[in-house]
C-alpha cells in the first residue's frame, strides 16, 4: 500500500499498526466486519454458500508447543471469524498445524461459521482411515465438512473410503488437491471421471495456467474450487514491495496489495474460495478485507493483469 509518496509493504504496515493491535485485541476485529456484506460463493453440488476468503495453515500454524506463537495464532483465528471467515484448510502434512488449530478453536468465540477442511495424506486404505480419525480428534470436531485427498496421493483408494464416509454422514464433501501447478493433467482426468464436490489447486495473478483447462472444467462439472498459494507463498509481496498500488484499485475497494491479489482470484466465476495463510493479525485483517466491497469485472481483470505485467 502507499501513502503520499511513500510505498509500504505488508511488513511495514504491520509495524505501523503495532501499537494499534494492543488496543484492538479486545475483540476489535468484529468492528471491521460490521455493516459489511461478506462475499460468499455457492458450492455447486448443494448450493450451500461459504465466504470467498478462507484460511490456509501450511507453515503458518506449524508452531509446535510455542506458547507465544500459539497466543498469536489465537488472535489471528479470532480475527478470521470476527471478519466473517469460515473455511479453514489444513493437512496432516502440515506438521503441528492441525493440533494448533484444534487448540485455538477451544478458546475462540463465534466459530459457528466454521467450515472444517483437511486432507488424507498417506498410502493405503487402513492408514487413511486411521489418519482421518486422528485429524478429527486433533481438531476436536465431530465430523469434517470437507475431506480432500492431498496431492492426489493414492487417490483411487481413498476415494472409495470417502464415498462411504460421505454416505454414512462422517463427512459432508469430498475433494482432491494439487499445488505449485503440478499434476494438472492427472487432476484434469480425475475430476473428469469422478464426482468430486471440491477441487483445490494453485491460481493467482501471475500463475494463470489453471485458466486454460482446470477452471473451465470445474465450472462445467459443477465442482467447487479452492485456490491455494494465492500469494505464491508470499513471493508476490516480494516482487511488488516497491511498487505502488494503482490509483484505480479503489474502484474495486482495494486498499492494499493483498486485497488486489485476492480480489483478482475470487472474481473468477469458477472460484469458490481462496485460502491465504498468515501468522500475522494485520495480514489477516488485510486478507479478510478482500471478502467485501466491489469485485472486478472481466474488463477490470484484464486491466489488473496488464498492470502487473507492466511493472
Amino acid at each position: 500500500m502507499s501513502t503520499g509518496n511513500k510505498t509500504y509493504t505488508r511488513r511495514t504496515f504491520l509495524k505501523h499498526l503495532a501499537g494499534l493491535h494492543t488496543a484492538l485485541y479486545l475483540r476489535p476485529t468484529g468492528l471491521l466486519a460490521a455493516n459489511k456484506t461478506i462475499i460468499k460463493r455457492g458450492i455447486p453440488s448443494t448450493h450451500e454458500r461459504i465466504p470467498a476468503i478462507g484460511m490456509g495453515s501450511w507453515l503458518t500454524f506449524d508452531i509446535g508447543n510455542n506458547r507465544d506463537a500459539l497466543a498469536m495464532r489465537k488472535q489471528v483465528l479470532q480475527s478470521f471469524f470476527d471478519n466473517g471467515g469460515g473455511l479453514i484448510d489444513s493437512s496432516p502434512m502440515y506438521g503441528s498445524s492441525e493440533t494448533v488449530i484444534g487448540r485455538c478453536l477451544q478458546h475462540i468465540d463465534n466459530t459457528q461459521g466454521l467450515f472444517s477442511a483437511t486432507k488424507v495424506w498417506t498410502q493405503g486404505k487402513n492408514a487413511g482411515i486411521s489418519q482421518m480419525r486422528h485429524s478429527r480428534s486433533l481438531w476436536g470436531v465431530n465430523s469434517f465438512d470437507l475431506m480432500q485427498i492431498h496431492n492426489m496421493l493414492d487417490w483411487r483408494t481413498h476415494l472409495e473410503t470417502l464415498k462411504q464416509w460421505k454416505a454414512d454422514g462422517r463427512i459432508r464433501y469430498i475433494g482432491i488437491t494439487t499445488s505449485h501447478g503440478r499434476r494438472h493433467a492427472a487432476l484434469e482426468r480425475a475430476i473428469s471421471n469422478e464426482a468430486f464436490d471440491f477441487v483445490q489447486f494453485t491460481y493467482n495473478v501471475i500463475d494463470r495456467e489453471a485458466e486454460k483447462r482446470l477452471l473451465p472444467l470445474a465450472h462445467e462439472r459443477g465442482i467447487a474450487v479452492i485456490i491455494n498459494r494465492p500469494f505464491r507463498g508470499g513471493d508476490l509481496f516480494v516482487l511488488f514491495r516497491n511498487k505502488a498500488l494503482p490509483a484505480w484499485a479503489s474502484e474495486i475497494d482495494c486498499n492494499n496489495w493483498a486485497q488486489f491479489f485476492l480480489k483478482f482470484i475470487i472474481s473468477h466465476p469458477a472460484v469458490t474460495c481462496a485460502i491465504p495463510a498468515t501468522s500475522q493479525l494485520a495480514h489477516m485483517q488485510e486478507n479478510m478485507g478482500a471478502c467485501s466491497g466491489r469485485l472486478p469485472d472481466a474488463a477490470m481483470r484484464k486491466k489488473m493483469i496488464a498492470y502487473i505485467e507492466s511493472i
